[in-house]
Parts: structure tokens; C-alpha cells; sequence
């Protein structure tokens, strides 16, 4: 038999050995003093010297191999037989062990990473920026000056001391103000992160959620190139047709701005419980950038146009997989959140 296939039928024996009795068997069929190696070894006499030379050193190579293999398997099976007779008084080591639990992602991670990767595939870059924001980029830079009625809407958590203007970013938008003056258009991104609110938690509503909000620009981005992109996008995400419409609205860092809605994803826009009836349900708010928050980033709104949108990412995941608290997303309840 050749050399090389001895070493792989005695790697096999040693592997397969359940106890110190066959391990030294092996020992002694392989490595013994009538040992298939053993044998070789004894044999080299009558090659020529090439061959003593090369079949030696490959013999002697494989025998150190197989030595510190059946050393290694020693130690196991004496491990093995000293844990049985350690605790065989205590517990029974023949039981099946119960099922390891496996982690998975949260429900809002797994719509995070299929959103990202949708619009990465539609050219827009992901870019993130701090939880803890200044009135300027929160506020002012997206034409929200401090006696603007809007600020009311956004219930805001102030940081002291209030001298420094810190606040909990209620929005994404301020990454879109930073990236903007420190990039020059025309860009394509999208803002996904959490926020915080002050306001009263119920089925629909809690202190932090997770938002994506996106942004256009470029010379002649118009609302018709939002239409394209935001359709394209829900229909990759609910993975079918999608119809929508925008209602006229108002937001203090879009004009004109509107409301968009899609047709129910659960009844297909015939009508029922989750769309009120209607066939419709509300999603995001968007709208074309103000002129003013152009000029708050140092950009020409003569030169530049583009659109903005915001969507909660926990609504959508409460629309895909019909989920009708929101509570449920941070209560850290396992019976639901093993359900993703």
C-alpha cells in the first residue's frame, strides 16, 4: 500500500477510536514494531539512495504526524472517561442536551438592512449623524425658526443646560443638512436612524422610533423623479404592485410639499379595518427642498433643485408584517419577537 494512503486509513483509525483499548491497537497496526510505518521504515535497506532518501524523510514525517495524532486522541478519550466517572453519580452524560437557542435580528433591523439595500441599489449612499443635535441643525437650517408654530408638532426633548441648545434629534433631517455642507450636489442619500419624541406612548406612538428620511438633488430633480423612486422603492419592499398619491400638505423645509399615500397593502384597496375603509393608507410626508434651507447648506436654489422624504421605519415594519402596536418593537417580549 502506499505510504500516503497508510497515513489516511490511520488518520481514520485514530478518528474514529472510541476508546483507550482500540486507540492503542491502532498504535500498534501503525507504528508498532510490526507496524505498517514500522515496516517501511525497515525497508529502506534495499532502495537506492534517491529513494531512501525521499520515501525516509517522508516516512519519518508521517510517523511524527500520526504519534502527535494518537497523542491528541489520548487525551480526549482520557478526558472523556474521567468527566463519565466524575459525574456519573450526578447526572446521566447519555441525555440529549436541550436545543441551543439561536439570536436573530429584530424585526426593525431586518426592515432597516431590505430599506438600505433597496435604495443602495437605486445609486443612494446610507449616512448617519449624531442622536444629540443643536437647534441650528434640528431647527433653524431647515427654516423652523424658534417662534415657528411647526416647532409645537415635533414635541421636542431638551438637554440642560439649555444655554447650549442641545435637544434630542427629533427628526433624521439634520444628517441632511451636514452632509449637504460638506458635499456638493448633485447627491443622492438616505438618513436611517432613531429618534425621540416627548410625547404620550400608545398603539401608535412612543418616546423613540426608528426614521429614514431621503434626499435628491441635482439640476433638474422634480417631483416626478420622487413618484418614480418612492413607487419602485415600496414595490421592492412589499415585493408587489403598488399604486399612490400625494395630497397637498405643509412642511416648513419643503415647498411645495405633500402627503403620500399608497393603496392598502392588505386588502389590495378594496377597503377594511387597517385602511379605515378607504383603500388607502398613509405613509410618508415629502415635498421639494425649500429654497431656504439651500442657502442654510451654501447651496444656489437658482442652480439646484431636489426632493425629501421621510417614513418611519417602524411603520413600514408594522405594515409588512401587520403588526398593530408599536409597543411591541421595545418591550422585550420573546413570544414576539422569536416570531421574526
Amino acid at each position: 500500500m502506499d505510504i500516503k494512503a497508510i497515513k489516511k486509513e490511520a488518520e481514520k483509525d485514530i478518528d474514529s477510536a472510541k476508546n483507550l483499548k482500540e486507540l492503542d491497537d491502532i498504535f500498534k497496526k501503525y507504528l508498532g514494531k510490526k507496524g505498517e510505518i514500522t515496516r517501511i521504515l525497515r525497508s529502506l535497506k534495499d532502495l537506492s539512495e534517491k529513494q531512501k532518501k525521499e520515501t525516509g524523510m517522508l516516512a519519518n514525517k508521517i510517523k511524527k504526524e500520526l504519534e502527535i495524532n494518537i497523542k491528541e486522541k489520548k487525551y480526549v478519550l482520557q478526558s472523556s472517561d474521567w468527566l463519565a466517572s466524575k459525574f456519573q453519580d450526578i447526572f446521566d452524560i447519555t441525555v440529549p442536551s436541550k436545543k441551543l437557542l439561536v439570536g436573530h435580528l429584530h424585526p426593525i433591523t431586518i426592515v432597516r438592512r431590505k430599506v438600505e439595500e433597496i435604495f443602495q441599489q437605486m445609486g443612494f449612499s446610507v449616512v448617519e449623524g449624531p442622536e444629540v443635535e443643536t437647534e441650528w441643525y434640528n431647527f433653524d437650517a431647515l427654516n423652523i425658526p424658534k417662534d415657528h408654530p411647526a416647532r409645537d408638532a415635533w414635541d421636542t426633548l431638551w438637554l440642560k443646560p439649555e444655554s447650549q441648545k442641545l435637544l434630542l434629534r427629533t427628526h433624521t433631517s439634520p444628517v441632511q443638512i451636514r452632509y449637504m455642507e460638506k458635499n456638493q450636489p448633485p447627491l443622492r442619500i438616505i438618513a436611517p436612524d432613531r429618534v425621540f419624541r416627548h410625547e404620550a406612548t400608545d398603539a401608535s406612538h412612543d418616546v423613540q422610533f426608528y426614521q429614514l428620511e431621503g434626499l435628491m438633488i441635482g439640476k433638474d430633480i422634480s417631483a416626478a423623479n420622487f413618484v418614480a423612486v418612492i413607487q419602485e422603492f415600496f414595490q421592492r419592499f412589499f415585493n408587489k404592485e403598488i399604486k399612490i398619491r400625494l395630497r397637498p400638505s405643509f412642511f416648513p423645509f419643503t415647498e411645495p410639499s405633500f402627503e403620500m399615500d399608497i393603496n392598502c397593502v392588505n386588502c389590495q384597496g378594496k377597503g377594511c379595518s387597517v385602511c379605515k375603509q378607504t383603500g388607502w393608507l398613509e405613509t410618508l410626508g415629502a415635498g421639494m427642498v425649500h429654497p431656504e434651507v439651500f442657502k442654510a447648506c451654501g447651496y444656489n436654489p437658482k442652480f439646484w433643485q431636489g426632493f425629501a422624504f421621510g417614513v418611519g421605519l417602524d411603520r413600514l415594519a408594522m405594515m409588512k408584517y401587520k403588526i398593530n402596536d408599536i409597543r411591541l418593537f421595545y418591550s422585550s417580549d420573546l413570544r414576539f419577537l422569536e416570531q421574526f
